[in-house]
């Protein structure tokens, strides 16, 4: 049984919020920026330049998908207050379930509006490319790069992305020991960017006959992919290019031939790596976008202005420089120790629930950027 109070000042509190996130999407500026690039689009000439003309079309795909997005949080909105209105004449207990399943389903796209709105960066619009690795510790570590590798699939997945392996090499006993992801939609990388960093879990160990506590490291690096008309200088004579048989799944054809390539960038000491596609060729272009986004990444957080002068990352994968840890013994947690949020249910947060996470780390950089 439900209180009709409840829910309609439950729809009180949503009302305000959604009215915030429609304020602050601005529909009125990105429809008349729509119609602008339609006008554009129709110009003679518009197709001579490929770039250009790449770019107009990306920022017409992020409007479009901002204005659909907030026009069914509106429209969620309005059905779930005709369903109190229909409540009150016909009685609650008759449209219990209904309303449940409405409600439930507004305050997730209002969550997922919220967090739409904090996105500001540049390349926040962007797919995500995630490349994992294990810390050190052997099968333990490597099985929690799997459990990793499974969470952000899952996160995909709930978020409607497209997920496809780029890079993979298998345990040796079991899991990964190092693996990299692309996650193909709109804010992609703008919702997965809070992600980079080392993640700590905290567990009995199945592979440990004295069923003793282990803990163990990964690191998960986050990059956006990068459009192919910014442009990042890399001479030929600063990489080195191998070639290699796919380890991972892909079918016979990739496990039969050496077409996995992997790239080299010696000022750096940067590697990249990719086996998903058929032949050499593909594979070379995938890991060069993969360096390129690397290195514009790096160069922007060291804000320097010769790609010759990055130095790269030097994060160790081990106590104290974790970002997140995730406890399932003795007490089940996975807390963030950038913001402070935690969530107590891990087998939700294990099958890609981390929209909280995300929220708590936006909110953050916001109010840290304001300061």
């Amino acid at each position: 049984m439900i209180l009709l109070d409840d829910y309609k000042m439950k729809m009180s509190e949503l009302n305000s919020d959604i009215e915030k996130i429609v304020e602050a999407a601005n529909l009125d500026a990105a429809n008349k920026e729509l119609s602008e690039i339609e006008k554009t689009v129709a110009e003679p000439g518009f197709w001579d330049d490929g770039n250009n003309s790449k770019a107009v079309f990306a920022r017409q795909s992020a409007l479009k998908a901002k204005v659909g997005e907030i026009g069914a949080l509106i429209s969620c909105r309005d059905d779930a207050a005709t369903l109190l209105e229909l409540a009150e004449e016909m009685g609650a207990d008759e449209m219990e379930s209904e309303i449940v399943e409405e409600f439930d389903k507004l305050e997730k796209l209002t969550a997922s509006s919220r967090i739409s709105m904090l996105f500001s960066g540049d390349y926040d619009a962007n797919n995500a490319i995630l490349t994992f690795h294990a810390g050190a510790g052997g099968t333990e570590a490597q099985d929690w790069v799997a459990m990793l590798f499974r969470m952000y699939q899952k996160f995909a997945a709930n978020h409607g992305f497209k997920v496809t392996t780029l890079d993979y090499l298998d345990g040796e006993e079991a899991g990964i020991k190092s693996a990299s992801l692309l996650i193909e939609g709109h804010n992609a990388y703008g919702y997965l960017k809070s992600e980079n960093g080392v993640h700590r879990l905290v567990r009995v160990s199945p592979f440990d006959a004295s069923g003793r506590r282990h803990t163990s490291f990964a690191s998960l690096e986050v990059m956006p992919e990068i459009s192919d008309d910014i442009d990042v200088e890399i001479r030929e004579e600063d990489i080195k290019v191998d070639t290699y048989r796919s380890s991972g799944a892909g079918g016979q054809h990739v496990n039969k031939t050496e077409s996995a390539i992997r790239i080299t960038h010696i000022p750096t000491g940067i590697v990249v790596n990719c086996q998903n596609e058929r032949s050499q060729v593909q594979n070379r272009a995938v890991a060069m976008k993969m360096l390129k986004s690397k290195l514009l990444k790096i160069k922007e957080q060291e804000n320097l202005e010769r790609i010759e002068d990055i130095k790269g990352d030097q994060m160790q994968i081990a106590w104290g420089s974790q970002i997140r840890s995730y406890v399932f013994m003795p007490y089940t947690l996975a807390k963030d120790h950038r913001t402070g949020y935690e969530q107590g249910n891990i087998n939700a947060v294990m099958d890609g629930d981390l929209d909280g996470f995300i929220n708590a780390y936006l909110i953050m950089q916001t109010k840290n950027n304001a300061n």
